[in-house]
């Protein structure tokens, strides 16, 4: 990364954090993240909300994110591919941003790609946009700014038209993998599920029903069997995080039945996911490839997440003052819970 990649990265998070102080003297700046999956390309822009677009009916943010998918083309080898706005929100808490997510459906495998970034007609001339460019096994960093308005990317590693599954199948793990370690309700869940601690049998029973419960919802969900609106999917996986926290706080041991808890709330994540990997995009071949590449990569962020608190947990068994720090943890972890309960039913309701 080069000095002056960095030095827009720290502009546009100061962007964010003071929203107006610095747009009013050198224009908006906005972060992208650009992610290449197959024949999908997600683009996530976050934009301080004032000045910008302020407090206003949901429809205005609606009609915000069609402006943002007219004026950024992405091409896929020269050819166009097809934006839809899947997400439009204010972010809370914290600074007031708004989050815009267009998922671009393209006609092949991504091997080079074009972004033409036209936000200067919506957003003024002094407008950046600070990119980070992603897919599976590489990342580049893009500055769109005034005289910059376009890149082309080399993604390395595409995969020939005549062999797509292999493909599909690691660009999916890596999106399994950076989703369960990016998801934090997910890892506060399986925090809360291992903390009190137990036999190793005992836990292995926990992983592995979470496991069985969230990879049925999530094949039943993308095959279109089953789904579940994410208005009440998101709240009751907060809503998992919560009870499992007050379990800890409130049961004298690790009870034998935690394993069906944790199979009950696996069922509801799994939707939680099959919500994210419909945000993504699935390719148009190669489904099965996808569905189980993405699950795979799930488990592998999850275990990697019980392989490095398993061996702390069972550090902190050795001394008489854990139970305090597994009951504060988990008082932390239910407030925590409670908090994204409130916001993401408030959220569903408006």
């Amino acid at each position: 990364m080069t000095p002056r990649t960095v030095l827009c990265w720290l502009l546009a998070a100061l962007s964010l954090a003071f929203g107006p102080a610095i747009a009013h003297k050198a224009g908006t700046t906005g972060y992208a993240t650009i992610t290449v999956a197959g024949q999908s390309v997600r683009f996530a822009l976050t934009l301080p909300q004032e000045g910008v677009l302020p407090d206003g009916p949901q429809r205005e943010l609606i009609d915000f994110a069609a402006a943002i998918a007219a004026h950024v083309r992405i091409l896929a080898d020269g050819s166009a591919c097809a934006g839809v706005p899947a997400a439009a929100r204010r972010s809370s808490p914290g600074p007031a941003n708004i989050e815009i997510v267009v998922l671009y459906a393209c006609a092949a495998p991504v091997r080079t790609l074009s972004i033409r970034d036209g936000l200067a007609a919506v957003l003024g001339e002094d407008h950046h946009t600070i990119a980070d460019i992603g897919w599976p096994g590489g990342s580049q960093q893009v500055v769109f700014e005034t005289g910059h308005r376009a890149a082309d990317v080399s993604i390395a590693g595409a995969a020939p038209a005549d062999s797509p599954a292999g493909n599909t199948f690691a660009s999916y793990f890596f999106i399994g993998v950076e989703h369960i370690l990016t998801g934090f309700d997910h890892v506060l869940f399986i925090i809360a599920l291992i903390l009190p601690g137990g036999r190793w049998l005992s836990l292995a029973a926990l992983v592995t029903a979470f496991t069985v419960a969230h990879s049925l919802t999530l094949a039943l969900s993308v095959l279109g069997i089953a789904t579940l609106p994410a208005q009440l999917v998101e709240p009751v996986i907060a809503l998992s995080i919560a009870y499992v926290a007050f379990e800890n706080l409130t049961m004298k041991r690790a009870v034998s039945r935690r394993w069906l808890v944790s199979f009950l709330f696996g069922l509801v994540h799994g939707f939680g996911f099959a919500g994210a990997l419909a945000e993504v995009g699935l390719p148009t071949g190669g489904l099965v490839s996808a569905l189980v590449g993405f699950n795979l990569g799930v488990e592998a962020g999850q275990l990697l997440i019980v392989g490095l608190l398993l061996p702390l947990l069972l550090w902190l068994q050795r001394f008489p003052w854990e139970p305090k720090v597994a009951r504060l943890s988990s008082t932390v972890i239910m407030a925590a819970g409670l908090a994204l309960l409130a916001e993401r039913a408030l959220i569903g309701n408006m």
